[in-house]
């Protein structure tokens, strides 16, 4: 039996890989820069240094499980498909005009216009058909009006064809048609159908998630498809997993077919990951902080499990599918500092990303980022970044925060680089207060988890400004992403909308929506070759009072007999959790069934980190010496410095002092102290809270 699994994270500036044994629990691990040219070569480099580094062969390796921003690249870059869209005729501008309303961040900007349509009015083609609300066929389908459609797509060569007619949700019968004849007049042009890809009422909604997933289908298809190839070529047939954004995996060659559900492949590791450990830690209330090269990561840890949704989105484009609830901020180490007009500091969203790099780099960038303010301020160490594979060059950094922000606000260099790292924990901060705080959270119940190659500098500064319970900071953090996906099941969500009244909902139609539901999910799981016994099948309703317009998920009991007492079971649950919520409820008010779903996971075999005996002590291994590292109250001071890898359990260090590992650095600021726990993972708590 094969026990050896490899998740491999593709960010914007480096390209993470870890191995696990999980019979062992030993985990390997690397990190190489991300290949923007060609991804897949970062992907194979990686590859072949952690099989290098296990002194182990393909052979041995049970899967490999990728997470991607491929996907989330091509929209900001507006690099997808060119698609062709049909609907029904008089619904073409649906995409157009949106909600009526402006951009979020620009609400009270009357001159914000919303993003362009992912596809341009002329490939926006009515056909004469018309389901009606119930779902029963009211003008039949003109299939000269698709031929005619498909003309236009012909002649202007679309790479992408999607079907969303109004009421598709309710019958499908017209779309499908309308794709065999797409499929029989351009063969080799993929076709989304909105039935299959999000079945569910709102038509916006429903139309741009369909859309994003033909704009992206022939952009992840030729992704995955190149990396299959090269796989293959190098190490025969591999058993590649993708990560989606819901936090689960699926098998690389459906990806292409269900492109919209990546949008988040690679951050959603760092949320399952953080789940992973505050399960590990006894920390069920966490936050995860992902901070890589170029953007910061907000996931929340509710009881162990990631915070979920059904609206999210990107560049204001959403998305109605499940997917793990992640925010993400312009702030990461490749962030650049500025001073604007009026002479104020600000730093990101720009990134230096990995090409040219921050100024310290020296691949040739020359602007000023949290990088190199670190490296000047002593806290990361120029000959031992990426465990020496490579070295970084302080006076570059001295000097691009000199010319482009010391000079200019007539400060010296190390006031500028502490001013950097202070706006920048600012933004962080103020990120993860306002996807937490403002729902209700009181942070003084989580701990944060720092992960990513920069986040462990800035966590303990974040978390005691935001009046958090702790700092956790886990093994390999710097590729902690990655982890997420050796740990993560294979996954799926079915849904379908129900909308009925609680008192109108037939028990038998009810369960036999689910039965359906679970039918597909099994189909599913059986493409993907998942063994009967692995299987587990969820169920789960949205639901809300009749008049409002937004609902709440609600998980449910799958049973084999639905009668009207589980119906009134499940209402009454709901008011419970309304009142969880939003602090109130209304018993009396009628409860409306929405959307009922299913979810189904392919489980893997579980993972753990080898615990070790602990035995709380000051630390007496690891130790590599003292180095001049500048504090904002403290300025300059010899401060010690340790090797993570050399440091045993119950090892117990109190700050100022630095660990060092390969692929990441931690900062023990004045004022706290770490203990290494049983699993590796160093607890950071604050001096003034453990009396």
């Amino acid at each position: 039996m094969k026990t050896l699994r490899i998740g491999i994270d593709v960010g914007g500036t480096f390209t993470d890989v870890v191995m696990v044994d999980e019979l062992t629990g030993k985990f390997h691990y690397t990190k190489t820069p991300t290949t923007h040219s060609d991804l897949t070569q970062g992907v194979l480099t990686g590859l072949e240094e952690i099989l290098s580094i296990g002194g182990v062969v393909m052979d041995d390796i049970d899967y490999v499980i990728h997470g991607t921003t491929i996907g989330t690249n091509a929209i900001i870059e507006g690099k997808g498909a060119k698609v062709g869209l049909i609907t029904t005729a008089g619904f073409e501008d649906v995409l157009e005009i949106r909600r009526v309303a402006r951009p979020q961040e620009a609400a009270f900007d009357f001159g914000a216009d919303n993003p362009m349509p992912l596809v341009p009015r002329f490939l926006r083609k009515g056909v004469i058909e018309r389901v009606d609300s119930k779902g029963k066929i009211y003008t039949p389908l003109d299939e000269s009006s698709v031929l005619s459609a498909i003309q236009v797509f012909r002649e202007n060569k679309v790479e992408a064809i999607v079907i969303s007619l109004l009421f598709a949700f309710l019958n499908q019968t017209h779309e499908k048609r309308i794709s065999e004849i797409c499929k029989n007049e351009l063969p080799n042009i993929p076709v989304s159908l909105s039935s299959e890809i999000c079945p569910e009422f709102r038509e916006y909604e429903r139309t741009c998630t369909t859309v994003m997933n033909g704009y992206l289908g022939p952009v992840i298809k030729k992704y995955m498809d190149k990396l299959i190839d090269q796989l293959k070529h190098k190490y025969g047939n591999v058993n590649l997993q993708i990560m989606q954004s819901s936090g689960g995996t699926m098998a690389a060659h459906v990806a292409g077919d269900h492109a919209a559900h990546l949008i988040n492949s690679g951050p959603a590791g760092g949320a399952i990951a953080t789940a992973f450990i505050s399960t590990l830690t006894g920390n069920e209330m966490a936050i995860g902080a992902d901070m890589g090269g170029t953007t910061f990561d907000i996931s929340i840890i509710d009881k162990n499990l990631p915070k979920t949704t059904t609206w999210g989105g990107v560049s204001n484009y959403p998305i109605r599918l499940p997917m793990v609830d992640l925010k993400t901020i312009g702030a990461g180490g490749g962030s650049i500092a500025w001073v604007d007009v009026a002479g104020a500091l600000n730093v990101g969203p720009k990134s230096a990303g990995s090409n040219p790099g921050p100024a310290c780099y020296g691949w040739g960038g020359v602007l000023p980022t949290v990088s190199d303010a670190n490296l000047i301020l002593g806290r990361l160490n120029p000959e031992y970044f990426l465990g020496g594979k490579l070295s970084l060059f302080p006076e570059k950094a001295t000097k691009a925060i000199k010319i482009h922000v010391a000079d200019k606000l007539g400060i010296s260099v190390e006031a500028a680089a502490v001013g950097i790292l202070r706006i920048v924990n600012a933004n962080m901060a103020k990120g993860i207060s306002k996807n937490s705080v403002e729902r209700g959270y009181d942070l003084r119940e989580f701990s944060l988890v720092a992960m990513g190659g920069a986040a462990a500098l800035h966590a303990v500064d974040i978390a005691r400004d935001l009046s958090m319970a702790r700092v956790i900071v886990p093994p390999m953090s710097g590729n902690f992403s990655a982890v997420g996906f050796v740990v993560a099941d294979i996954q799926h969500d079915f849904v379908r909308t129900f909308i009925k009244k609680d008192y109108q909902v037939n028990p038998d139609e009810f369960l036999n929506t689910f039965l359906t539901m679970e039918k597909e999910a099994l189909l599913q799981m059986k493409k993907e070759n998942v063994l009967e016994q692995n299987i587990d099948l969820t169920w789960s309703v949205d639901l809300r009072y009749e008049g409002q317009s937004w609902e709440l998920n609600a998980p449910i009991e799958p049973i084999k007999k639905v009668d009207n007492d589980y119906i009134k079971k499940i209402a009454l649950n709901f008011h419970e959790l309304h009142q969880k919520v939003y602090s109130y409820s209304e018993p009396l008010e009628v409860v409306e069934f929405v959307n009922l779903r299913v979810r189904v996971k392919g489980k893997n075999r579980p993972v753990s980190f080898a615990p070790e005996k602990v035995e709380i002590t000051l630390v007496d291994k690891g130790w590599k010496g003292e180095r001049e590292v500048y504090f904002e109250n403290n300025g300059w001071g010899k401060t010690p410095v340790f090797e993570r890898k050399l440091m045993s359990a119950g090892s117990k260090i109190f700050g100022p002092c630095i660990v060092e590992e390969t692929i990441s650095t931690t900062l023990i600021p004045p004022g706290s102290f770490g203990i290494i726990d049983e699993f590796g993972n160093i607890i950071i708590e604050f001096e003034h809270e453990s009396h």
